[in-house]
C-alpha cells in the first residue's frame, strides 16, 4: 500500500483509517481529528506498507450536521449519500502497487522482481490486458491498469442505481447493436489496422476547439460505420500497429484531399491518459470508442472479453463520471444517468442457458461492465461487425433486461 485519501463533504468532522491484520492485530494508519472538506489531501507513505494477505481496513468517521458548524449547509435538512457537496459521502480510498510474477533472468544469473504494476483505487487489476490479434502482429490495447481493463466486480453498488437505471428503463432489453449485416451494411461499429507507412491526410473537424487535429492515418477505402451512404454516427475507427496510437473520427465524409468529420480524437494506446476535462471525443462522452466494442475474435475465437463494454442510452444528465470528459444534455435532473456511468450485470444472473458467444458477453459484463458512452438507443450494446457472427445467438443477449444491472460507484459527478 502506497498512499490513503480520506474524502467527505461538508459536515464531515474526523477520519480514521485502521489497518486490521488476520490475527486481528490493529494499526492506526491515518487520523485526520479535524476533517476540512476544503483542504482534502492524499496521505503517501514514507516507505510503502507491505500487507498480508487476508488483511483489511476499517474506515471510522464523524459527521456534525448541528448548527455549530459553520460549513453546515442547512441544519434543519436530513442527511443522504450523494454526489453534491451539501449531500455526504464516507470514502477511504487507497492505492497498491502489486509485485508481478518473478521470471528468470535471461542470462544465468539469480531471479529478479519484475516492474510492479499499479492498480487504480477501488478497482481491481484484471490481471492480463485485452490484445487484438492483426496482419502485423499482436497488439495490447491500453495498459493492465486502464479503466476499460478494470475488474470492477467487487466495486460498491451506486446509491442512485435505481433512479438511473429506472430512466434508461427497467424491463427494456439489451439490445446488441452488432453482428453481421443490417440493411445493407456491416451491423455494427467497424475498425482498420494500418502500418506506419499510411500516409496520414488532413482532417477538417466542424468541433476543432475539442478535435485533436492530426493529420490521421485514414485510408482512403477506409470502412465507415453504417457504411458509405449512411446519415448516422459514421464513425471511422483507424490502428496505427507500429506506432500504437488509436485514431477516432465521428460524422466522417470523404473529401478530395482528406476528410471532414465532426469531430477527432487520438488516443495513445500505451497510456491512460484521458482527454481533457470538457472535451469530447468521436464519442459524446470523451471515451475511445474502439476499446469497447464486442468483437468476434474475443468473444467466439477466443472465448473470451478482458474489457468494459460501451453502451448507449436516450437521456442522460448535464455531468459525467471519470474516465468520461464531456456531457452531452442540457438537463439537470440528477435521476438522469451521466455520460461515464458504469453498470454491471448482476452477480446472481443466471447466464447458463444462453449460447457461448452469449455466454462470453454476459460473463464479461459481470466482471468488466459497461460504460456509458453517447446518446442513443436505451441499453444498445455496441460491437464490431463481423460476417462470422451468429445473429440468432447473439440477440438471446435480448432476454437480459435493465434491472439486470447495477450502477457502480466508480467517481463524483462533474456537473461544472
Amino acid at each position: 500500500m502506497v498512499s490513503l485519501t480520506p474524502h467527505m463533504h461538508l459536515r464531515g468532522k474526523s477520519f480514521r483509517i485502521d489497518l486490521i491484520d488476520p490475527a486481528g492485530t490493529r494499526q492506526l494508519l491515518l487520523d485526520v481529528p479535524r476533517y476540512d472538506f476544503n483542504w482534502q489531501n492524499s496521505y503517501v507513505f514514507e516507505k510503502p506498507l507491505k500487507l498480508a494477505a487476508g488483511s483489511r481496513l476499517e474506515c471510522n468517521a464523524a459527521f456534525d450536521n448541528s448548527a455549530g458548524n459553520p460549513a453546515n449547509p442547512d441544519p434543519s435538512k436530513t442527511v443522504y449519500w450523494g454526489d453534491q457537496s451539501w449531500e455526504e459521502m464516507l470514502i477511504g480510498s487507497y492505492e497498491l502497487v502489486v509485485p508481478a510474477p518473478q521470471r528468470k533472468s535471461n542470462s544465468a544469473e539469480s531471479l529478479e522482481k519484475s516492474p510492479r504494476q499499479p492498480v487504480r483505487k477501488g478497482a481491481g487489476s484484471a490481471g492480463k490486458a485485452p490484445t487484438l490479434k492483426t496482419q502485423y502482429g499482436e497488439l495490447q490495447i491500453f495498459p493492465v491498469d486502464n479503466p476499460w481493463n478494470q475488474d470492477v466486480s467487487r466495486l460498491p453498488v451506486h446509491p442512485k442505481s435505481h433512479q438511473y437505471l429506472k430512466s434508461i428503463g427497467l424491463d427494456r432489453p439489451l439490445h446488441p447493436d452488432f453482428g453481421t449485416v443490417w440493411n445493407g451494411a456491416p451491423m455494427g461499429i467497424p475498425y482498420v489496422v494500418v502500418s506506419k507507412d499510411q500516409k496520414k491526410v488532413p482532417v477538417e473537424f466542424e468541433y476543432k476547439d475539442e478535435s485533436d487535429m492530426g493529420p490521421y492515418p485514414i485510408p482512403a477505402d477506409a470502412p465507415i460505420e453504417g457504411g458509405i451512404k449512411s446519415d448516422g454516427d459514421r464513425h471511422i475507427l483507424v490502428i496505427d500497429f507500429d506506432n500504437q496510437r488509436l485514431y477516432e473520427t465521428f460524422s466522417s465524409y470523404p473529401q478530395r484531399a482528406g476528410w471532414k468529420a465532426g469531430s477527432g480524437a487520438i488516443f495513445d494506446l500505451t497510456s491512460n491518459k484521458l482527454r481533457p476535462a470538457g472535451w469530447t471525443s468521436a464519442d459524446a462522452a470523451g471515451l475511445p470508442i474502439f476499446p469497447g466494442l464486442v468483437r468476434y475474435d474475443e468473444a467466439v475465437e477466443q472465448g473470451e472479453i478482458r474489457h468494459a463494454l460501451r453502451f448507449t442510452c436516450r437521456k442522460t444528465q448535464r455531468g459525467y463520471i471519470s474516465p468520461a470528459t464531456h456531457w452531452a444534455s442540457k438537463s439537470k435532473d440528477r435521476n438522469l444517468p451521466p455520460m461515464g456511468l458504469r453498470v454491471r450485470l448482476r452477480a446472481d444472473f443466471d447466464v447458463s442457458g444462453y449460447p457461448k458467444s452469449a455466454q462470453t458477453v454476459l460473463i464479461a459484463l459481470k466482471k468488466y461492465g459497461m460504460f456509458l458512452a453517447d446518446n442513443g438507443g436505451d441499453w444498445f450494446v455496441s460491437g464490431a461487425p463481423d460476417p462470422k457472427w451468429n445473429d440468432e445467438q447473439i440477440n438471446t443477449l435480448k432476454k437480459v433486461r435493465g434491472r439486470d444491472f447495477e450502477a457502480l460507484q466508480t467517481g463524483e459527478l462533474v456537473t461544472d
